[in-house]
Formats: structure tokens, C-alpha cells, sequence
């Protein structure tokens, strides 16, 4: 079992029941998945552009991700319907959280003038998303065998129903958010 989720087990669950006074443990939030997407906009410019994104996210998610076609032809940025545009990787389980456990504890304290991520980044429905500016910041990444940095998005899927639950949770695992 992943640390962050014996953490989950024996830490969050209790302290989020005697906070929002539950009366059954499966009404307790919990993380669902987590969605890494990570878009490439010079694909179109440099084809071998997707393969490294692919390969790129391969390494950071440990487990291989599905290409993102273009659904409509848009002719101000030269896209065509059916082109490949990006990369995502959806985690659910055993992979969720030792990636979760990564992210906190790894890669985002490795980020430059880190003060924590922002709180106002929840959707309404217990949802959180996130974005990173660098791959570099992911250990598995190696500097010299990167031909561009990409940036990526996180979204973590919870099933909270509200901002408050999601944020106590997420909290509780260990996200940074920041004070302000």
C-alpha cells in the first residue's frame, strides 16, 4: 500500500468525520483520479514534438498516455479537424496516489519560488485543478534529453460535493496550498 493512502486511511478519514460530523465512512471524500494533460501547440510546426511530450509523460505518470485529436478545424491557429494537438493520462488507484504522493512531497517543493499552490482553483463540485509551468520539476525527468519545456495541467477528481471538503482533504494530504 502507497503511503499516501495508509496516510488517507488512518489520518484523513477520522479527522474529516469528526469535522464534518459523518455518520457512515463511505460519505468521506476521497480522491477519485487524477488527470494529467499536457497540450502541444508545435506539433504542427515539428512533428517529432508529440513523441517527446508522450515519452515525456510516459516517464511522469508511469503509464502510457492517449493522444488528443483536434475535434474541429480552427484557421487561426492552422488547425485542422483530426490533428494531434496533445497528450493526457488519466490515474486511478495504487498509480493515483504514489503519483500524489510524488507531487506533494517531490516535485513541487523542486519548483522556483515556491509559496504554495493557489486555493481559488476548485470548480464548485470538490474538484481541484492545477497547472505546472515545467516538466523539469518531476525527478524523472532528465535536462539534457528535453527538446522544449512543456507545461501540463493536474486535475484532481474527488468525490467531495463541495470546495470546502475537497480543500479539508487535500489538505490533509499534504497539498501546500498557499496562505493568501
Amino acid at each position: 500500500m502507497s503511503v499516501l493512502k495508509e496516510k488517507y486511511m488512518k489520518e484523513v478519514i477520522p479527522a474529516l468525520q469528526a469535522k464534518f460530523k459523518y455518520k457512515n465512512v463511505m460519505e468521506v471524500p476521497k480522491l477519485e483520479k487524477i488527470v494529467l494533460n499536457m497540450g502541444v501547440g508545435d506539433v504542427k510546426d515539428n512533428p517529432k514534438a508529440m513523441e517527446s511530450a508522450v515519452n515525456d509523460m510516459t516517464l511522469i505518470a508511469g503509464q502510457k498516455p492517449v493522444v488528443i485529436k483536434a475535434k474541429k478545424s480552427v484557421a487561426a491557429f492552422k488547425l485542422r479537424a483530426g490533428m494531434n494537438i496533445g497528450c493526457k493520462v488519466t490515474l486511478r488507484g495504487e498509480k493515483m496516489y504514489d503519483f500524489a504522493y510524488k507531487l506533494i512531497n517531490i516535485s513541487l517543493p523542486r519548483v522556483r519560488d515556491f509559496r504554495g499552490v493557489p486555493m481559488n482553483s476548485f470548480d464548485g463540485r470538490g474538484n481541484y485543478s492545477m497547472g505546472v509551468k515545467e516538466q523539469l520539476i518531476f525527478p524523472e525527468i532528465e535536462y539534457d534529453k528535453i527538446d522544449k519545456i512543456r507545461g501540463m495541467d493536474i486535475t484532481f477528481v474527488t468525490t467531495a460535493k463541495t470546495d470546502e471538503e475537497a480543500k479539508e482533504l487535500l489538505s490533509l494530504l499534504g497539498m501546500p496550498f498557499s496562505k493568501s
